[in-house]
């Protein structure tokens, strides 16, 4: 995921100030990461940097002074093109999962059961967040589930794939 994009996209609706955008980003990307303010006003500053965004206004009501930042024509056209480009496959497996089953081997079976447990404890969990999210917190909820299906579904094949070696 590109910060500097998801700003943008978020800057493409109206003006918006450091403070806003961070709240936006952890409340429209919930289940992500939530974004430091640091890194929020690192992004704009590049964003500024390079003509994708600009400041739009300066304003100080009683408190501190707040910036409010605008997309401009290069930085909607530059959200536009990230927005229609197809997101590739990765041409890697990177994932720690994998990388404990192929490090340990025959002797994996233990530590995949496990795992199978904590995913389905997982999705348990997910699940129930659902029935009360908003529909950012419901998205998120979704794409998590489906990948620990996906990866129950890999857990299981890689079982019985080794149940196959150690009968051979």
């Amino acid at each position: 995921m590109s910060t500097g994009h998801v700003l943008l996209g978020f800057l493409a609706e109206r003006p918006k100030h450091g403070y806003e955008l961070k709240k936006e980003h952890d409340h429209r990307l919930a289940g992500a990461k939530p974004m430091a303010y640091g890194q929020v006003y690192a992004t704009l500053q590049r964003l500024e940097r390079d003509g994708l965004a600009e400041v739009a206004e300066t304003q100080q009501e009683g408190g501190p002074e707040r910036t409010l930042y605008a997309i401009t024509d290069s930085g909607r056209a530059e959200l536009e093109q990230w927005l229609n480009t197809v997101e590739p496959s990765a041409p890697y497996v990177a994932s720690p999962l994998f990388a404990r089953v192929a490090v340990a081997g025959k002797a994996a079976d233990g530590y995949l059961v496990r795992q199978r447990e904590a995913h389905l404890a997982r999705m348990r969990e997910l699940t129930a967040e659902k029935a009360s999210g908003a529909p950012a917190q419901v998205l998120a909820a979704d794409y998590a589930l489906q990948h620990l299906d996906a990866d129950l579904r890999w857990i299981e094949t890689a079982l019985a794939r080794m149940k196959e070696d150690n009968n051979a």
